[in-house]
């Protein structure tokens, strides 16, 4: 049965991460390809995504493994031989047990360690791609606007990297709007920050008083772009990319420093730990349910429903109980609740199963009463 379970949960975790993978890639593309980035950054951005996508991932796909193994066993009557043979409901869900550990533990390396990692270095490359000014202005042939009121045109660019026909109009000042042009033209770093060295050109002023043009003619004109790209502060201090070693050590010092709650830093600290044993649980609370009603030839279509709504009512304990932790932080064992409660309801349906009779009686006497 593990076997099973493993082999299910990897074409499930599969296909699920490549939809949701796929999503977040198609959103990023256009973002990092008009900005002029080549293909391999945007293939070293989705990357770094992964991690994370994998994390959302994972329960869903335990669940999934765990409801459709169970109902192929039952289908196919195995459970039911199984059943006849001596093996108890408990018995059975050793291996499922084992299973759910076994992606616990993928869980607890994802969250604790390769998640906040990937994360913080994507927001390092994103701060580095959005600075790279030469990237967003190497695009020929087309009008581009880098900054507000700036509007940037090269008609070629050479394979030698001369830029030939430059446009570059700057009216981020309304009482001084100036317009630059040039035969031809070179990006040159230089201090630090990237210049645009146009040749054989004109400028072209506009007095505010009096609406006179006034024109220059220039052999040569250096023009620093680097300021048509706001130079944001990188934060690589966020509560998302500490790691679990320091919020357990120090995590009033991890908020302080993120900026955040104290709240926040608890509940991110012992919310890693929940995602790993929600695996567990999504995982028994799947095969339990199913064990329910025994073998039909109508399948067991009523019973998955039900393990969907339980599992869907454990995630409801889990946002229920959040607001309180992040109000008061030495609340934090209420987040361990969606754990128990899970675990309380895989205990009560396996008990279920295998005292089958009890729930023939309390169906009865229901039907009695008055």
């Amino acid at each position: 049965m593990l076997s099973q379970f493993m082999v299910l949960f990897g074409f499930f975790a599969l296909v699920l991460v490549s939809i949701f993978w796929i999503n977040k890639a198609v959103r990023m593309f256009d973002r990092v390809i008009s900005d002029g980035q080549s293909a391999w950054v945007f293939a070293e951005l989705t990357v770094l995504t992964l991690p994370a996508v994998i994390g959302v991932v994972l329960p869903i796909a335990t669940f999934a493994s765990a409801v459709y193994v169970t109902n192929r066993l039952s289908t196919e009557s195995e459970l039911t031989v199984m059943q006849a043979t001596g093996y108890s409901p408990g018995r059975m869900a050793r291996p499922v047990l084992y299973y759910g550990l076994v992606v616990a533990a993928m869980m607890t390396l994802l969250a604790h360690v390769l998640v906040p990692l990937s994360l913080q270095q994507l927001e390092v490359r994103r701060g580095e791609v959005s600075s790279n000014i030469t990237a967003k202005l190497l695009t020929e042939g087309e009008f581009l606007h880098p900054a507000s009121g700036v509007t940037f045109y090269i008609r070629e660019i050479t394979p030698d990297g001369e830029l030939r026909n430059v446009f570059l109009s700057d009216r981020r000042r309304p009482a001084a709007p100036t317009t630059y042009t040039s035969a031809t033209a070179y990006l040159v770093q230089q201090g630090g920050g990237t210049k645009l060295v146009m040749l054989n050109g004109l400028a072209q002023n506009v007095e505010a008083t009096g609406q006179r043009l006034f024109t220059t003619h220039f052999d040569d004109f250096s023009y620093d772009i680097s300021r048509l790209v706001s130079q944001n502060a990188l934060n690589i201090d966020r509560i998302a990319f500490a790691m679990t070693p320091e919020l357990i050590r120090d995590p009033a010092g991890v908020a302080e420093r993120t900026n955040v709650s104290l709240g926040t830093a608890v509940s991110m600290l012992h919310g890693r730990f929940v995602q790993a044993m929600m695996c567990v649980v999504a995982a028994l609370v799947g095969f339990a349910t199913l064990l329910q009603g025994g073998f039909s030839r109508f399948g067991v279509w009523r019973q998955i429903v039900t393990a969907l709504v339980l599992l869907i009512g454990v995630k409801l304990v889990e946002g229920a109980v959040a607001g309180p932790v992040l109000a008061a932080p030495e609340m934090w064992p209420l987040l361990y609740l969606p754990i128990l409660v899970g675990g309380a309801l895989s205990w009560l349906l396996l008990y279920s199963a295998a005292n089958p009779s009890l729930l023939r009686r309390l169906s009865g006497a229901r039907v009695a009463a008055p």
